[in-house]
C-alpha cells in the first residue's frame, strides 16, 4: 500500500507516453489542450489551493503569455525557445505590479479585483488592434523547433506539453514540501497566526500570485504555438472560471488533482455532445453534483477513502 502512489505514477506516465498511438486525432488534440491547460491550473493551485487567494483572473495571464509569444514570433521573427521565457517574464512582471495593491484585499474583494483585471485585459486585447490584432487576433504563429526537430501537429505538441507538465508538476511538488509551500498553507489556514509565527505574509502572497501567473504565461505560450491562432475571446473571464472549476474538481490543494481536473473538464463536454442542445445543461448539473458529493475534489475523496481503509485495517 505504501508503494501504491509510485506504482500509479509509473502507470499514468506510461499510459501518457503511449496515448498518441491508440487515441484518435481529435482526442489527441483535446489531450494536448488538457496538458497545457493543466499548467495554468497547477499555477492556480499554488495561489488558491495552497495560499487561499481567490484568483479569478488566471485566463488573463494565460493571454499575456500567449500574446507575448505570438507577437514576438510573428513580428520580431524570434523562436519559441526565446519568446517563451519572455512570455513567462511578462506574465510575472504584470502580476508583480498588481500584486501589492490587490493583495491588500481579502476574500470576495480580492476576487472582484482580479476579475476586474481579467475584464480589463479583454478590453485592451480587443481594442489595441495595432498590437493584438483586435477581434481578428493573431494568425500564422510559427511552429516550434526542438534541437532542429520541427514540432508541429498534435502529436509533437502533445509530447512537448507533456514534457512541460512533468517539469511543472515536479516543481509544484517540491515547492509544496518546501518552507515556502508550508508558509503558503499556513497563510491559507490562518493568516493571523502565520503572521505571528514570523511568516512574511505579504511576501509569500506575492510569491504565490506571481508563480501562478508565470505558470499561466507558460500555458499561454504553449497554447499560442499549438493553436497557431489566438484572439481575445480565448482569454475571457469565463475561461478563468473554467480553470478554477478544473482545480476544485480535481482537488484544490493537489498538483495531481489539477492535472486530473483539467483532463476531465476538457473531455467531458465532448463526451456529452450526443445530447445535442441539452449537453450544456447536463454538463453543468453533472459538475455541480460532483462538487456536492465530493467537496474536496476527486483526489481529496480518494485520499479520504484510503484513510478510512487504513483505519479500518488497523482496527481490524
Amino acid at each position: 500500500m505504501r508503494n501504491l502512489p509510485i506504482v500509479l505514477l509509473v502507470l499514468v506516465l506510461a499510459s501518457a507516453l503511449v496515448a498518441p498511438a491508440v487515441i484518435s486525432d481529435f482526442n489527441l488534440r483535446l489531450a494536448t489542450l488538457a496538458l497545457h491547460t493543466s499548467i495554468a491550473v497547477i499555477g492556480l493551485c499554488i495561489a488558491f489551493g495552497w495560499t487561499g487567494l481567490l484568483h479569478l483572473g488566471q485566463a488573463a495571464f494565460v493571454g499575456i503569455g500567449a500574446y507575448a509569444s505570438a507577437i514576438l514570433t510573428t513580428r520580431a521573427g524570434l523562436g519559441f525557445w526565446t519568446t517563451m521565457p519572455i512570455a513567462l517574464l511578462a506574465s510575472g512582471l504584470v502580476a508583480l505590479c498588481i500584486a501589492v495593491p490587490m493583495l491588500r484585499l481579502r476574500g470576495h474583494y480580492l476576487a472582484l479585483a482580479v476579475l476586474g483585471f481579467n475584464v480589463t485585459f479583454e478590453i485592451v486585447a480587443r481594442n489595441w488592434t495595432k498590437l493584438t490584432g483586435g477581434f481578428d487576433g493573431i494568425t500564422d504563429i510559427p511552429p516550434v523547433f526542438f534541437f532542429g526537430w520541427l514540432i508541429e501537429g498534435d502529436k509533437g505538441f502533445y509530447y512537448l506539453s507533456l514534457f512541460f507538465v512533468v517539469i511543472v508538476a515536479l516543481f509544484g511538488t517540491a515547492l509544496r514540501h518546501s518552507r515556502y509551500g508550508r508558509a503558503m498553507i499556513a497563510i491559507r489556514d490562518d493568516e493571523l497566526a502565520a503572521g505571528t509565527s514570523s511568516v512574511d505574509v505579504t511576501r509569500i502572497k506575492v510569491l504565490a500570485f506571481v508563480l501562478a501567473s508565470v505558470l499561466a504565461g507558460l500555458s499561454g505560450s504553449l497554447y499560442a504555438h499549438h493553436a497557431t491562432f489566438i484572439a481575445p475571446q480565448d482569454f475571457e473571464f469565463g475561461r478563468s472560471v473554467t480553470i478554477l472549476v478544473m482545480l476544485i474538481l480535481g482537488g484544490e490543494s493537489s498538483v495531481a488533482g489539477a492535472i486530473i481536473g483539467s483532463v476531465i473538464l476538457t473531455f467531458l463536454p465532448e463526451l456529452l455532445r450526443f445530447l445535442g442542445d441539452y449537453y450544456q445543461a447536463v454538463f453543468g448539473v453533472l459538475i455541480l453534483l460532483i462538487l456536492i458529493v465530493m467537496p474536496n475534489g476527486l483526489v481529496g475523496q480518494v485520499q479520504s477513502w484510503r484513510a478510512r481503509w487504513a483505519k479500518g485495517r488497523s482496527n481490524g
